[in-house]
């Protein structure tokens, strides 16, 4: 683990100081607007702005990574970083802070890359699984740590803002102080996002209404969360639960997915955590409440990682890291339009309009889980794709999966080759 660790320790520590900041600032901004007035379709505006900047952000940061190398490109977005935070509590008004929300966006994203790209570059194929699993645990215990950091001081305070602010200026350290050799940012591969709807519709369909889903939640949990009797910390509480769900409980749904039908596995992932969003919706603040969040983030934030899965059996190699850029792509643009629904139905019913919209949004996605013709069998079975745990960051995270391709291209087979093709033996796993 210590030969692991040594190379890449400065840019984990780098991402869990940004992470500490990132996940302060997004819950303290909904806090802060809805203190200041703002109603609950604005907050969800500018929660989608933040996405929308993220997915521009995404097609900006390679060229600049490529003109002026990892190190400067990281110090220019942290300083904007760092500059857009402070101006948030310097100029309240909600049309400014969309404007700075789309900046951040951007600046996060290709934050993301750096660290991506440059972990990616120093770890070997054997290892990259392990580095991958590290980097996920550290990105997902920095934003339910930072939850935390809620209770320090009343969210029309300048405190947390100026803490946010620190953190990710001070993930500026262990990146500029490293010794590693910046890596050369490789050309992307292109996406084809309709080639890649008729091979794998389902994990498409699943990547984009996990976004939607759980774009809503970053937007609005807060909301909902002091609207149903939680206080600062108790919406820090909820939001922290609800994301430790999604790093704990994603490993033994992730296990039971390599071993089972996964068209399956989404089909009663997905049902389930659309029923426990009907359960929770009439229920105040309570013990409780908490726990069956903890449930319904376990299974809500493992639904992007079993369509990524799923999406490596019904594609050749060659196609894997163009296939995951389209479902980052799908991801994105349902976590930009989430939370502007959300927060245009809590603003006319009310808190129990999120985990209803919880309801719906998964609902939709449990009906055409299971009412996809089974047409596609599973390409890959030497070795199959394998379930892991992650979270939606930049393109270039998905280098570092274990399923990444290493092997020789092949041409993608469509639905309309494969209907030909005969039906896969009773040991294969069927797809949709």
């Amino acid at each position: 683990m210590r030969t692991l660790l040594a190379p890449i320790s400065s840019l984990l520590a780098g991402v869990a100081l940004l992470l500490l900041g990132h996940g302060l600032l997004n819950t303290l901004l909904t806090l802060r607007g809805v203190a200041e007035g703002y109603s609950t379709g604005m907050v969800g505006l500018l929660m989608s702005g933040y996405f929308a900047g993220f997915l521009i952000g995404t097609w900006l940061a390679p060229s600049l990574i490529r003109r002026v190398g990892h190190i400067r490109t990281f110090a220019f977005y942290a300083g904007v970083a760092t500059v857009v935070v402070l101006l948030h509590v310097l100029i309240v008004n909600p049309w400014v802070w969309l404007a700075l929300r789309l900046l951040y966006g951007v600046a996060l994203v290709t934050l993301y890359m750096v660290i991506e790209s440059w972990l990616n570059a120093q770890v070997s194929g054997e290892k990259r699984g392990q580095v991958f699993a590290l980097y996920m645990a550290v990105n997902l215990g920095a934003l339910a740590a930072a939850q935390q950091l809620l209770s320090l001081d009343s969210p029309m305070a300048f405190t947390l803002f100026a803490l946010s602010s620190m953190l990710i200026c001070a993930a500026l350290m262990p990146i500029t102080l490293t010794r590693q050799a910046q890596p050369v940012q490789p050309e992307m591969p292109p996406t084809d996002l309709l080639q890649l709807a008729r091979i794998a519709p389902l994990p498409l369909m699943g990547a984009g209404i996990s976004g939607f889903s759980l774009g809503g939640f970053w937007g609005l949990a807060p909301v909902y969360a002091s609207q149903v009797g939680f206080d600062a910390a108790g919406v820090g509480l909820l939001m922290s639960v609800t994301i430790l769900g999604g790093a704990v409980l994603q490993w033994p749904i992730g296990l039971f997915s390599d071993k089972h039908e996964r068209r399956v596995v989404m089909l009663w992932v997905v049902a389930i955590a659309a029923l426990l969003a009907l359960v929770v919706a009439p229920l105040t603040a309570s013990p409780l409440l908490l726990g069956l969040m903890f449930i319904w983030g376990g299974l809500a934030f493992s639904i992007y990682s079993i369509a990524v899965a799923q999406m490596v059996d019904q594609l050749h190699p060659d196609e894997i890291l163009s296939g995951s850029s389209g479902l980052l792509l799908a991801n994105g643009f349902g976590a930009a339009l989430g939370p502007v629904v959300a927060g245009g139905l809590m603003h006319l019913a009310g808190p129990i309009a999120l985990p209803l919209f919880f309801a719906a949004s998964l609902g939709v996605l449990a009906l055409y889980s299971f009412w996809r013709p089974r047409r596609v069998m599973d390409l890959v079975t030497e070795p199959p794709g394998h379930f892991t745990p992650m979270l939606r960051t930049s393109p270039t995270v998905m280098e570092l999966m274990p399923d990444a391709p290493e092997g020789v291209a092949q041409e993608p087979a469509n639905e309309e080759e494969l209907d030909d093709m005969a039906i896969p033996e009773p040991e294969q796993r069927t797809g949709s």
